[in-house]
């Protein structure tokens, strides 16, 4: 390949990547024509973006971003996956789809977070961490808890007291 193609394609790559601060690395060999359609179009429904990468490519297009770290030593064929609503969605996604008998050999490699590398394990980790919508329910559980206790507390004694005074008339 010339190096004009390859300057060409580290800009495209680097353009699709611009504003992306999480990706997960993953391994899609051994899928055939039939599963990979699927695949893609079940990510795409979760507005997950999947692409296959050369990771000498992938290291010129992420150089100096917080993307970098993910392609350290990064070695064999790889595709990159980022997108959805968080990136803790989307590791709970790959852990689901490796868990998918139709998908067997994909699994996730590693990642970026945060300008983090992340390995596998991590990966596995934080996919059993609450997401965005779950960690949201939480917090306003915790914001509404109180409140309701305070009403329950002083609406308490008003209504024991208005049952009294119906009682004696």
């Amino acid at each position: 390949m010339s190096k004009y193609v390859k300057d060409l394609m580290t800009k495209e790559l680097s353009q699709r990547l611009d504003g992306v601060n999480d990706l997960m690395l993953v391994n899609v060999v051994g899928i055939d024509a039939n599963s990979s359609v699927e695949l893609r179009r079940r990510l795409r429904e979760k507005d997950i973006q999947l692409q296959l990468v050369r990771n000498s490519l992938a290291r010129r297009a992420t150089e100096g971003t917080a993307l970098a770290p993910a392609f350290e030593g990064a070695e064999g064929n790889n595709a990159i996956m980022w997108g959805g609503e968080d990136f803790v969605s989307l590791a709970k996604e790959v852990m689901d789809l490796k868990a998918s008998k139709d998908l067997e050999n994909f699994e996730a490699r590693g990642g970026v977070m945060d300008g983090e590398k992340l390995t596998a394990e991590k990966i596995k980790d934080i996919s059993k961490w609450p997401n965005r919508a779950e960690m949201l329910s939480i917090i306003s559980g915790q914001i509404l808890g109180p409140g309701a206790t305070l009403n329950a507390q002083l609406v308490g004694p008003g209504g024991s007291l208005n049952s009294q005074i119906e009682q004696k008339s």
